[in-house]
């Protein structure tokens, strides 16, 4: 169901709008992390390490698809704020025909390169040729990802996160219980992992289709999906662009640092695809509390509510510290539980605890960063986000270098870089922020 964001309890919205995309994104995870611990447990540290280390390029295309989604999601909460629902459905449409030629020429490219570009992240050879099938098998299925997650953006900048909950929910279930088929009963190893994932994933694209035909009034457009404005196209490749740019450039420091984690050995290699499952989901609230004050705040720029705009920013921020807070101490107590939730290798294990007692103490800082990123996306200025994420990933690479092959701090390098990263961030926001709020009060 639509909601309409300009009217009503401000934190009853943001709540009410938050808690489904949290569990969402939960679920989406589940499809990697079903795959990293039934892999894990039943193929073995190998087979885990060839899964871990195709994932960061895997999400690096997600991630840029679904940034074009997500500032295609801006422009239409705008829109539907503004109750300009003709002009709604041009952009929604014209966004569409433009992601999918984009989806399908990505995943064209990176199923032929797939191996020199697993080569260039140092892939070591006992497991290269798994990363390279569990690669392109899982790209085969990127078209159905991108369409269910665009057409789950349009009904969230609508204010509806519950049914792309529900169709995804259904997906990720199945995922699971085909995880354990293909691997487990038919002993298919990663490609059964992924042929799980591809299937799962045309599934929920199919759900959000045949939901929005019979239910969305406003997004049942029929041949109207074949509406491409140029005059619109502009603006969309603008804010799309720009958002898919800071998606991927978080990924793509997550490949550097992948790329110096594959130099320590399987042990470092497994630990890392471990923690940053953890590291995922540890953050989803903080990345979804954000994405939700995006929609409510844009709603509300397009209505003309500044009020509101500054009201729901606020109760945005306060969530992100009260639970930064909280996950850091979970963490910290419970880091052994959760490394043997993906393996039972004590080499692993060690190299893991160490990671999670270091970044258990830095989770209150993406909080803060999330926040304000929250902020600029929903007024429209997509500039900061995008070049604060690049000084971030910037910073982290640059200092994992030195740490790790003039200093010798091995694996732990990874969390302090993470700090030094997250500070660059704060400190090149924070004056921009500042100003923004000094101006809008006087």
């Amino acid at each position: 169901m639509t909601r309409d964001f300009t009217k009503g309890p401000i934190l009853r919205s943001l709540v009410s709008f938050t808690i489904p995309l949290i569990i969402g994104t939960l679920l989406q995870l589940t499809y990697n992390a079903a795959d990293s611990m039934i892999v894990g447990q039943y193929v073995g540290k190998s087979a885990l390490a060839a899964v871990g280390t195709t994932n960061p390029l895997v999400t690096l295309v997600l991630l840029f698809t679904n940034g074009i989604c997500l500032g295609a999601g801006i422009l239409v909460s705008t829109l539907y704020g503004a109750k300009k629902i003709d002009v709604l459905r041009r952009q929604v449409s014209t966004g569409m025909i433009a992601g999918i030629i984009f989806t399908l020429a990505a995943a064209v490219s990176m199923i032929v390169s797939a191996r020199p570009l697993l080569a260039l992240l140092q892939v070591e050879s006992v497991f290269m040729e798994e990363a390279v099938s569990y690669f392109r098998l899982v790209l085969a299925g990127l078209l159905f990802s991108f369409i269910y997650n665009y057409l789950a953006s349009m009904l969230r900048a609508m204010g509806d996160s519950v049914s792309p909950l529900i169709f995804l929910g259904v997906s990720a279930g199945l995922n699971i219980l085909g995880d354990m088929f293909f691997v487990i009963v038919l002993d298919m190893g990663v490609k059964g992992a992924a042929v799980s994932t591809v299937l799962c994933e045309a599934l929920s694209a199919i759900l959000s289709l045949f939901y929005i035909q019979k239910k969305i009034p406003e997004l049942r457009l029929g041949r109207g999906w074949l509406v491409f404005d140029r005059s619109l196209l502009r603006k969309t490749i603008s804010f799309g662009f720009v958002s898919a740019m800071q998606q991927s450039t978080v990924q793509l420091g997550k490949l550097g640092t992948q790329g110096i984690v594959n130099t320590m050995g399987v042990n470092a290699t497994a630990a890392f695809n471990a923690t940053n499952r953890f590291d995922d989901f540890a953050m989803i609230p903080q990345q979804n509390l954000a994405h939700a004050m995006s929609s409510v705040m844009a709603q509300n720029v397009g209505a003309g509510e500044k009020r509101r705009v500054m009201i729901t920013y606020r109760i945005g921020m306060y969530g992100e510290l009260i639970y930064g807070a909280a996950i850091g101490l979970i963490t910290y107590f419970c880091a052994n539980a959760l490394m043997r939730l993906f393996t039972s290798d004590p080499d692993v294990i060690l190299e893991g605890e160490k990671y999670l007692h270091l970044i258990a103490a830095m989770y209150i800082l993406p909080g803060i960063t999330n926040g304000i990123q929250g902020f600029f996306r929903g007024i429209g200025d997509l500039r900061v986000t995008l070049v604060s994420s690049m000084i971030n990933m910037g910073v982290r690479v640059a200092a994992e270098f030195p740490m790790v092959f003039f200093f010798g701090m091995g694996f732990e390098a990874i969390p302090w870089s993470y700090l030094l990263g997250w500070i660059a961030m704060i400190g090149f926001e924070l004056p921009y922020l500042v100003h923004f709020l000094k101006k809008h009060r006087g």
